[in-house]
Protein backbone atom coordinates (compact mmCIF):
# COMPACT_ATOMS: atom_id res chain seq x y z
CA UNK A 1 0.00 0.00 0.00
CA UNK A 2 1.09 3.66 -0.72
CA UNK A 3 0.85 6.03 2.29
CA UNK A 4 -0.87 9.27 1.89
CA UNK A 5 -0.36 12.76 2.96
CA UNK A 6 -3.33 15.32 3.41
CA UNK A 7 -2.14 18.48 2.57
CA UNK A 8 -4.04 20.87 4.85
CA UNK A 9 -4.86 24.38 2.79
CA UNK A 10 -3.14 27.87 4.29
CA UNK A 11 -6.04 30.12 4.38
CA UNK A 12 -3.59 32.84 5.97
CA UNK A 13 -0.49 33.72 5.13
CA UNK A 14 2.19 35.14 7.63
CA UNK A 15 5.65 35.19 7.82
CA UNK A 16 6.47 35.96 4.36
CA UNK A 17 9.19 38.42 2.45
CA UNK A 18 5.82 41.08 3.24
CA UNK A 19 3.21 42.18 5.37
CA UNK A 20 -0.17 40.58 3.99
CA UNK A 21 -3.65 41.31 5.21
CA UNK A 22 -6.22 38.85 4.51
CA UNK A 23 -10.09 39.23 5.39
CA UNK A 24 -11.31 36.47 8.24
CA UNK A 25 -11.90 33.50 6.32
CA UNK A 26 -13.88 31.59 9.22
CA UNK A 27 -17.00 32.04 11.32
CA UNK A 28 -16.33 34.28 14.83
CA UNK A 29 -18.96 32.95 16.66
CA UNK A 30 -19.32 28.88 15.65
CA UNK A 31 -22.11 28.03 17.64
CA UNK A 32 -25.46 28.44 17.59
CA UNK A 33 -26.83 31.48 19.10
CA UNK A 34 -29.39 29.84 21.70
CA UNK A 35 -27.42 26.77 22.38
CA UNK A 36 -27.39 26.35 26.01
CA UNK A 37 -24.55 27.65 28.21
CA UNK A 38 -23.53 30.68 30.40
CA UNK A 39 -23.52 33.10 27.68
CA UNK A 40 -27.06 34.76 26.81
CA UNK A 41 -27.41 35.39 22.85
CA UNK A 42 -26.64 39.20 23.37
CA UNK A 43 -23.73 38.48 24.74
CA UNK A 44 -22.47 36.20 22.11
CA UNK A 45 -23.89 39.24 19.81
CA UNK A 46 -21.36 41.68 21.68
CA UNK A 47 -18.67 38.88 21.07
CA UNK A 48 -18.90 38.33 17.59
CA UNK A 49 -18.72 42.41 16.95
CA UNK A 50 -15.94 43.39 18.96
CA UNK A 51 -14.13 40.14 19.68
CA UNK A 52 -14.17 40.39 23.07
CA UNK A 53 -16.36 39.75 26.19
CA UNK A 54 -15.71 41.26 29.23
CA UNK A 55 -17.72 39.79 33.20
CA UNK A 56 -17.16 41.74 35.99
CA UNK A 57 -17.65 38.96 38.37
CA UNK A 58 -16.59 35.08 37.25
CA UNK A 59 -15.40 34.21 40.44
CA UNK A 60 -16.33 34.97 43.98
CA UNK A 61 -13.78 36.75 46.13
CA UNK A 62 -13.51 33.08 48.48
CA UNK A 63 -12.59 31.39 44.98
CA UNK A 64 -10.03 34.09 43.98
CA UNK A 65 -8.69 33.61 47.42
CA UNK A 66 -7.97 29.49 46.60
CA UNK A 67 -6.57 30.61 42.95
CA UNK A 68 -4.34 33.17 44.49
CA UNK A 69 -2.61 31.02 47.19
CA UNK A 70 -2.34 28.65 44.05
CA UNK A 71 -0.24 30.98 42.12
CA UNK A 72 1.57 32.47 45.17
CA UNK A 73 2.16 28.61 46.01
CA UNK A 74 3.79 27.66 42.08
CA UNK A 75 5.80 31.44 41.46
CA UNK A 76 7.25 30.34 45.13
CA UNK A 77 8.07 26.88 44.09
CA UNK A 78 11.74 25.95 43.25
CA UNK A 79 11.10 23.02 41.35
CA UNK A 80 8.46 25.29 39.33
CA UNK A 81 10.76 27.94 38.67
CA UNK A 82 13.33 25.54 37.64
CA UNK A 83 10.66 23.70 35.32
CA UNK A 84 11.10 24.43 31.29
CA UNK A 85 7.53 25.59 31.63
CA UNK A 86 8.16 29.03 33.53
CA UNK A 87 9.57 31.79 32.01
CA UNK A 88 11.49 34.53 34.08
CA UNK A 89 11.57 38.54 33.83
CA UNK A 90 15.28 39.24 32.15
CA UNK A 91 16.12 42.05 34.19
CA UNK A 92 14.46 41.09 37.54
CA UNK A 93 15.08 37.60 37.33
CA UNK A 94 11.40 36.71 38.80
CA UNK A 95 8.61 34.36 37.32
CA UNK A 96 6.91 36.17 34.49
CA UNK A 97 4.55 32.70 33.31
CA UNK A 98 4.13 29.31 34.52
CA UNK A 99 2.59 27.35 31.29
CA UNK A 100 0.18 23.94 31.48
CA UNK A 101 -0.67 25.72 34.86
CA UNK A 102 -3.63 22.88 34.27
CA UNK A 103 -1.40 19.99 34.40
CA UNK A 104 1.17 21.44 37.00
CA UNK A 105 -2.27 22.04 39.32
CA UNK A 106 -5.24 20.30 40.16
CA UNK A 107 -6.60 23.39 41.14
CA UNK A 108 -6.03 24.88 37.81
CA UNK A 109 -7.63 22.05 36.07
CA UNK A 110 -10.73 22.36 38.09
CA UNK A 111 -10.87 25.71 37.02
CA UNK A 112 -10.32 24.20 33.67
CA UNK A 113 -13.89 22.01 33.68
CA UNK A 114 -16.02 24.86 35.22
CA UNK A 115 -18.97 24.94 33.26
CA UNK A 116 -18.96 28.78 33.71
CA UNK A 117 -15.46 28.96 32.10
CA UNK A 118 -15.38 25.76 29.44
CA UNK A 119 -19.31 26.29 28.96
CA UNK A 120 -18.71 29.34 27.50
CA UNK A 121 -15.82 27.91 25.01
CA UNK A 122 -18.38 25.29 24.37
CA UNK A 123 -20.77 27.89 23.06
CA UNK A 124 -18.01 30.25 21.41
CA UNK A 125 -17.00 27.71 18.95
CA UNK A 126 -19.61 25.40 18.67
CA UNK A 127 -18.07 21.91 19.50
CA UNK A 128 -16.15 20.25 22.49
CA UNK A 129 -12.98 21.89 23.43
CA UNK A 130 -9.33 21.04 24.74
CA UNK A 131 -7.17 23.13 25.91
CA UNK A 132 -4.33 24.27 23.52
CA UNK A 133 -2.55 26.13 26.38
CA UNK A 134 -2.28 27.26 29.95
CA UNK A 135 -0.75 29.74 31.72
CA UNK A 136 0.03 32.76 35.03
CA UNK A 137 1.02 35.57 34.08
CA UNK A 138 2.77 37.49 36.66
CA UNK A 139 3.84 40.78 36.42
CA UNK A 140 5.23 42.10 39.89
CA UNK A 141 5.27 45.72 40.81
CA UNK A 142 8.05 47.99 39.50
CA UNK A 143 9.32 46.83 36.29
CA UNK A 144 7.83 43.68 34.53
CA UNK A 145 7.91 44.12 31.37
CA UNK A 146 4.72 43.93 28.76
CA UNK A 147 3.34 42.36 25.92
CA UNK A 148 3.91 43.41 22.61
CA UNK A 149 0.99 43.93 20.09
CA UNK A 150 0.17 40.60 18.38
CA UNK A 151 -2.73 38.73 17.23
CA UNK A 152 -2.82 34.85 18.92
CA UNK A 153 -3.77 33.69 15.92
CA UNK A 154 -0.70 34.11 13.79
CA UNK A 155 1.56 32.68 16.13
CA UNK A 156 -0.54 29.17 16.54
CA UNK A 157 -0.75 29.34 13.05
CA UNK A 158 2.77 30.01 12.20
CA UNK A 159 4.37 27.99 14.86
CA UNK A 160 1.81 25.36 16.22
CA UNK A 161 0.12 24.21 12.99
CA UNK A 162 -3.73 25.62 14.09
CA UNK A 163 -5.63 25.53 10.65
CA UNK A 164 -8.79 27.72 11.42
CA UNK A 165 -9.82 30.46 13.81
CA UNK A 166 -11.45 28.53 16.06
CA UNK A 167 -10.27 29.50 19.30
CA UNK A 168 -10.72 31.38 22.15
CA UNK A 169 -8.62 32.66 25.64
CA UNK A 170 -10.10 33.44 28.79
CA UNK A 171 -7.44 35.83 31.19
CA UNK A 172 -9.63 35.90 34.70
CA UNK A 173 -7.79 38.40 37.06
CA UNK A 174 -6.88 36.84 40.44
CA UNK A 175 -5.38 40.32 41.27
CA UNK A 176 -7.06 44.04 40.76
CA UNK A 177 -6.23 44.78 36.69
CA UNK A 178 -5.94 48.93 37.18
CA UNK A 179 -5.27 51.13 34.53
CA UNK A 180 -1.69 51.76 35.43
CA UNK A 181 -0.58 48.40 36.19
CA UNK A 182 -0.01 46.99 32.65
CA UNK A 183 -3.42 46.19 31.51
CA UNK A 184 -4.65 44.06 28.98
CA UNK A 185 -5.58 46.45 25.64
CA UNK A 186 -7.26 44.60 22.72
CA UNK A 187 -8.30 46.88 19.41
CA UNK A 188 -12.25 46.11 19.25
CA UNK A 189 -13.23 44.51 15.77
CA UNK A 190 -9.81 43.75 14.61
CA UNK A 191 -10.55 39.88 14.83
CA UNK A 192 -12.27 40.60 11.43
CA UNK A 193 -8.87 40.70 9.57
CA UNK A 194 -5.60 38.88 9.64
CA UNK A 195 -2.09 40.46 9.42
CA UNK A 196 0.39 38.25 8.16
CA UNK A 197 3.68 39.27 9.61
CA UNK A 198 6.87 39.62 7.40
CA UNK A 199 9.62 38.08 8.21
CA UNK A 200 11.05 34.02 8.62
CA UNK A 201 10.26 32.33 11.96
CA UNK A 202 14.00 31.46 13.70
CA UNK A 203 14.18 28.05 14.99
CA UNK A 204 13.51 27.92 18.66
CA UNK A 205 11.59 31.37 18.67
CA UNK A 206 9.89 30.29 21.53
CA UNK A 207 12.53 30.61 24.04
CA UNK A 208 12.97 34.19 23.22
CA UNK A 209 9.36 34.91 22.32
CA UNK A 210 8.28 34.28 25.32
CA UNK A 211 10.48 37.14 26.83
CA UNK A 212 10.41 39.54 24.16
CA UNK A 213 8.34 38.55 20.72
CA UNK A 214 10.06 39.38 17.36
CA UNK A 215 9.12 36.83 15.18
CA UNK A 216 5.17 37.60 14.81
CA UNK A 217 4.64 40.77 14.96
CA UNK A 218 3.29 44.05 13.00
CA UNK A 219 4.79 46.91 11.93
CA UNK A 220 4.33 50.26 13.11
CA UNK A 221 2.48 51.10 10.11
CA UNK A 222 0.13 48.56 10.24
CA UNK A 223 -0.83 49.29 14.21
CA UNK A 224 -1.51 52.48 13.47
CA UNK A 225 -3.72 51.98 10.48
CA UNK A 226 -5.52 49.15 12.90
CA UNK A 227 -5.58 51.46 16.37
CA UNK A 228 -7.51 54.08 13.90
CA UNK A 229 -9.72 52.25 12.70
CA UNK A 230 -11.13 50.42 15.63
CA UNK A 231 -9.19 52.04 18.88
CA UNK A 232 -7.58 50.69 21.79
CA UNK A 233 -9.99 49.07 24.86
CA UNK A 234 -8.11 49.26 28.09
CA UNK A 235 -9.24 46.35 30.34
CA UNK A 236 -9.75 46.53 34.41
CA UNK A 237 -11.73 44.93 36.71
CA UNK A 238 -11.50 43.54 40.67
CA UNK A 239 -9.97 40.32 41.08
CA UNK A 240 -12.36 37.74 39.76
CA UNK A 241 -12.91 39.47 36.70
CA UNK A 242 -12.67 37.86 32.81
CA UNK A 243 -12.19 38.64 29.55
CA UNK A 244 -12.92 36.31 26.66
CA UNK A 245 -11.32 37.38 23.50
CA UNK A 246 -11.07 36.30 20.28
CA UNK A 247 -7.88 34.30 18.90
CA UNK A 248 -7.27 36.85 16.33
CA UNK A 249 -8.09 40.00 18.18
CA UNK A 250 -5.21 42.48 17.94
CA UNK A 251 -4.29 43.16 21.49
CA UNK A 252 -0.96 43.54 23.87
CA UNK A 253 -0.14 45.10 27.61
CA UNK A 254 2.09 47.58 29.03
CA UNK A 255 5.02 47.49 31.71
CA UNK A 256 4.26 47.56 35.10
CA UNK A 257 5.98 50.39 37.20
CA UNK A 258 3.55 50.42 39.98
CA UNK A 259 3.74 48.98 43.18
CA UNK A 260 0.70 46.88 42.65
CA UNK A 261 1.02 43.73 41.14
CA UNK A 262 -0.92 41.84 38.45
CA UNK A 263 -1.71 38.58 38.08
CA UNK A 264 -3.89 36.75 35.54
CA UNK A 265 -4.55 33.33 35.02
CA UNK A 266 -4.87 32.64 30.99
CA UNK A 267 -6.60 29.45 29.09
CA UNK A 268 -6.70 28.86 25.62
CA UNK A 269 -9.53 26.26 24.20
CA UNK A 270 -9.85 25.14 20.92
CA UNK A 271 -12.27 23.33 19.19
CA UNK A 272 -11.48 19.72 18.46
CA UNK A 273 -12.02 20.27 15.32
CA UNK A 274 -9.73 22.19 14.51
CA UNK A 275 -6.53 20.21 16.32
CA UNK A 276 -3.05 21.14 15.29
CA UNK A 277 -1.15 20.24 12.01
CA UNK A 278 2.72 20.81 10.97
CA UNK A 279 3.24 24.82 11.55
CA UNK A 280 2.27 26.80 8.66
CA UNK A 281 5.24 29.17 8.72
CA UNK A 282 8.00 27.58 10.93
CA UNK A 283 10.68 24.86 10.64
CA UNK A 284 9.77 23.03 13.92
CA UNK A 285 6.44 22.74 16.22
CA UNK A 286 7.06 25.01 19.23
CA UNK A 287 7.00 22.39 22.92
CA UNK A 288 4.11 20.88 23.70
CA UNK A 289 3.41 22.87 27.07
CA UNK A 290 3.27 26.35 25.02
CA UNK A 291 1.27 24.67 22.01
CA UNK A 292 -0.61 21.06 23.00
CA UNK A 293 -0.94 18.15 21.17
CA UNK A 294 -3.19 16.16 23.52
CA UNK A 295 -6.55 16.87 21.73
CA UNK A 296 -8.59 15.32 24.57
CA UNK A 297 -11.65 17.01 24.82
CA UNK A 298 -12.34 18.80 28.66
CA UNK A 299 -14.93 17.05 30.91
Amino acid sequence: MTATTTTVTDLYPTRGATEVSTPRQDPVVWGAPDAPGPFGPGDLQSFERDGFFAIDQLLTPDEVAVYREELDRLVGSPEIRADERSVVEPRSKEIRSVFEVHRISEVFARLVRDERVVGRARQILGSDVYVHQSRINVKPGFGASGFYWHSDFETWHAEDGLPRMRTVSVSIALTENHDTNGGLMIMPGSHKTFLGCAGETPKDNYKKSLQMQDAGTPSDEALTAMASEHGIKLFTGKAGSATWFDCNAMHGSGDNITPFPRSNVFIVFNSVENTAVEPFAAPVRRPGFIGARDFTPVR
